[in-house]
């Protein structure tokens, strides 16, 4: 089981949605990766995100894709590259990362609710 947060934690996580404006493979990483550049719209900017879907996903396909990411994390450095955002997803069944992405289209920047 896991440990319990009260709703006001949960609050402080800022998830939002964004649109893949760029993808490339990031071949420093340890494990097979994409460098990723999100628009978040007008509040929060472009931002970017370090990802493991390269089983998933093709670089030219997320281009357009929209996608959820906390943006409230500070900064990770991973290898030579800033992570800045923390793009979501669920592991398949062999671990995997499928993304979690919003059934219809949204504004960039939405806040999860």
């Amino acid at each position: 089981m896991t440990e319990a947060i009260n709703f006001d934690d949960f609050l402080k996580v800022d998830i939002r949605v964004g649109t893949v404006i760029e993808a490339v493979e990031f071949p420093q990483a340890r494990k097979p990766a994409y460098k990723l550049r999100i628009d978040f719209g007008d509040e929060i900017g472009i931002r970017r995100s370090s990802a493991q879907i390269t089983v998933h996903y093709q670089a030219e396909d997320l281009v357009g894709r929209q996608v959820a990411a906390v943006v409230n994390f500070p900064p990770r450095q991973i290898g030579p590259f800033i992570s800045e955002v923390l793009t979501l997803g669920f592991g398949d069944s062999n671990g995997d990362i499928v993304l979690i992405h919003p059934e219809r289209a949204v504004p960039n920047g939405s806040r999860m609710l």
